[in-house]
């Protein structure tokens, strides 16, 4: 099913979603396609595309004037859990985001709080992507997610409640997915991964959603015969009654299965929560249907491009930018961030091209042979990285390991096995003239300072 969106009231409160064409891959029901995902006062984003990954609200590095300013970002991903605190479990002091004022240029509660501009499409889901592995397993009404101050349960009705308050444009039902996403969950554990979704999708779609929300399902990474009865109900329940708007696919290799099986749930915007690794990935998953992607960052750094008129490289040359990245400014990290975001919006503006054209499997195999699979190691200095992203992943491997690099050392003796520290010289300065009073005596025992009288 698609709908028309010139066909459609302008004062409609309704998500518009068309399929515009497709390009069918030789030997396999698997398409990839183009098409266009409207809601009502927010910029169109022509599919296929990129939503953008936020952290703790924010886009990293770019202020949201900067967004509307030099960037094409058109959607946004934010996680309920960024904005949690232990604190919301008394009701008299909720997380401050829940009482966001709104305005005309902020019309809904996550809006104003990000101070995200209106133009852009929100998206709210429960954790974080790629999400901190939890080591409080999820119970039969909640999950657990990864707060401010630490690990805590989010039920569904708490998740609800503030679905219902902050009203996202998208917004992505509670999962039960397992801690470890690198390992395949069991065939007992996969099943009740199904049986415990399925549950909180009905309990999602009887509740009273806010008419401007949308709701992409949750399909989970593990296989169709497992979860065949949740997307049954899915298709033959909530896609008739439109109360279904797309589905936020963990793993886009179901799509084969739901297009043998399933294919009416493929009329729907497709979003993808996997974490690509690399453009071979992402053009792998669009060839299999996906609509959106949410691209990770930190294997998108490229240096300044000649011929790119994005702001970076059209107001400021590689030595500047160079200038800035060894001060360690955050200036430079700006001017790269926005440089990213353009040659990701050119990369799937070549994509929907290629659709257009007849020529994306072709295109698709000659950018496979062109370009190594395997992304380079940065060499550049980079930000602090934040805690959240690093805490909780366990295993000796990882044991003593940090990825920020320690602003201080200690002088002095060292351990066995720790790299010897060069002792500082003997100096013949003068020492330093302390006044005597408190500390005085103190510091003149160590040698640093000699005490005098007022």
């Amino acid at each position: 099913m698609t709908v028309d969106i010139e066909a459609q009231e302008p004062e409609s409160t309704a998500m518009r979603f068309e399929i515009l064409s497709s390009a069918l891959k030789e030997g396999t029901s698997a398409t990839a396609r183009i098409g266009r995902l409207a809601f009502p006062g927010r910029r169109p984003i022509d599919t296929p595309n990129f939503i953008a990954v936020t952290s703790r609200g924010t886009l990293p590095h770019v202020t949201p004037d900067n967004i509307s300013k030099h960037l094409q970002v058109s959607g946004a991903y934010f996680s309920l859990e960024d904005f949690v605190e232990k604190s919301q479990q008394n009701l008299s002091r909720p997380p401050p985001i829940f009482s966001a004022p709104t305005s005309t240029t902020h019309p809904t509660p996550l809006h104003s709080f990000t101070g995200t501009p209106s133009h852009i499409t929100t998206l709210l889901a429960a954790r974080r992507l790629p999400a901190v592995p939890s080591p409080i397993g999820n119970s039969t009404k909640s999950i657990s997610i990864f707060t401010n101050t630490g690990f805590q349960n989010l039920s569904t009705t708490e998740y609800l409640s503030a679905i219902s308050t902050l009203q996202p444009d998208i917004s992505i039902p509670l999962a039960d997915l397992t801690n470890n996403t690198t390992a395949t969950p069991t065939s007992k554990r996969a099943l009740r991964m199904a049986e415990r979704t399925d549950e909180w999708i009905v309990d999602w779609f009887s509740s009273p959603l806010s008419p401007s929300t949308t709701t992409f399902a949750p399909v989970l990474p593990i296989p169709y015969p497992i979860q065949w009865e949740y997307l049954s109900r899915l298709a033959e329940d909530y896609l008739p009654s439109h109360q279904l708007s797309g589905l936020a696919i963990h793993d886009p290799d179901i799509l084969p299965d739901l297009s043998t099986h399933q294919s009416s749930l493929l009329s729907l915007p497709l979003l993808s929560l996997s974490n690509p690794s690399n453009p071979h990935q992402i053009l792998r998953h669009i060839s299999l249907g996906i609509d959106l992607s949410l691209p990770n960052f930190k294997t998108a750094v490229s240096p300044l491009s000649e011929g790119c008129s994005c702001y970076a490289c059209a107001s400021h040359h590689r030595a500047y930018v160079h200038h800035l990245l060894q001060a360690r400014e955050m200036l430079g990290w700006t001017l790269l961030q926005v440089h990213n975001h353009a040659v990701l919006s050119q990369f799937f503006s070549g994509i929907q091209t290629t659709i257009k054209n007849g020529t994306f499997e072709r295109e698709r195999i000659n950018f496979s042979r062109v370009y190594d699979p395997e992304m380079p190691a940065g060499v550049g200095e980079r930000p602090r990285a934040r805690g959240y992203q690093y805490m909780s992943q366990g295993g000796e491997e990882n044991a003593g390991k940090k990825r920020n690099k320690p602003a201080w050392r200690e002088l002095g003796p060292t351990a066995e096995g720790e790299t010897p520290v060069e002792e500082v010289p003997e100096t013949t300065q003068t020492p330093v003239q302390v006044p005597e009073g408190d500390g005085a005596k103190e510091l003149q025992e160590k040698g640093l300072g000699e005490v005098v009288k007022e």
